[in-house]
């Protein structure tokens, strides 16, 4: 699970997670997107690949990459625990501010 928390920490591979999640993109686009040098670029889907988080399938001379589902589900999976906790405490909010309403 650390790697996918190592992986996800720059902002950059953020960025790419954001835009793959609206639908598969080639890399032409992702560099446009994201304002960084085909090499660059490159390097972070490399790591994204790596980490199981993206693929890359070829369309002709282009590479389009795509989110892979298994390690976000891990990851939410792991973050599970944390929603429960986050829940109750918006709960306890809810009706303190209820309280205060009437």
């Amino acid at each position: 699970m650390a790697d996918v928390f190592a992986v996800l920490a720059d902002p950059a591979r953020q960025r790419i997670v954001e835009l793959l999640l609206e639908r598969p993109r080639p890399v032409g686009e992702l560099v446009e997107q994201l304002g960084l040098s085909q090499p660059g670029t490159s390097k972070h889907l490399k790591v994204l690949r790596e980490a199981g988080i993206v693929r890359a399938r070829k369309n002709a001379q282009r590479r389009i990459y795509e989110l892979c589902p298994g390690p976000l589900m891990e990851l939410d999976r792991w973050l599970e625990p944390y929603r429960r906790l986050w829940s109750g405490r918006f709960d306890n909010l809810e009706q303190y501010l209820d309280t205060l309403a009437d």
